[in-house]
């Protein structure tokens, strides 16, 4: 018997099961490499991560958060559709009753004229949008979101 065991009364510690988080881009959105550095960053913070990578169609995201029911879903976009691709994806998963609760973010280059106004950001987060990450924000504030969900983040660096 180890010495951990017996600090425990010979009994098996198990940590608690790990939580996932889908990382994704859109149908329109072929760049990958943001979504290697998302899923090292959600994984960092403790979730298993499912990357389903580039140009997803809007039926593989909904199929994915419906069987895999995720912690939270992040969509990535890197070529400045993110706003417009966004707003239909994001429509059509709060259609559904099953994914209304489901935190999505998005982030990224969400425009082809460079960051988005107040108003375009209002419009995703009124669309059910639960954040909205700008490529030009850090990391801090998704890892401050990210502690927000219930299990997975054990710690948060700002």
């Amino acid at each position: 018997m180890t010495e951990e065991l017996r600090a425990y009364g010979a009994g098996i510690v198990t940590e608690p099961p790990r939580r996932t988080v889908i990382v994704s881009s859109m149908a329109s959105d072929s760049h990958t490499w943001n979504l290697v550095y998302l899923e090292l960053l959600v994984g960092e913070l403790g979730f298993d991560v499912v990357n389903l990578g580039a140009c997803v169609p809007d039926e593989l995201l909904e199929s994915e958060c419906l069987s895999r029911r995720p912690a939270m879903l992040v969509l990535s976009s890197v070529n400045g559709h993110g706003h417009q691709d966004g707003l239909r994806v994001i429509r059509r998963l709060r259609a559904l009753p099953e994914l209304r609760g489901l935190p999505v973010v998005i982030g990224g280059k969400l425009g082809v004229g460079g960051a988005l106004t107040a108003e375009e950001t209002a419009q995703l987060l009124l669309a059910g949008f639960d954040a909205v990450f700008d490529d030009q924000q850090g990391a801090g504030a998704f890892r401050r979101f990210a502690a927000t969900l219930p299990a997975g983040v054990t710690q948060v660096e700002a």
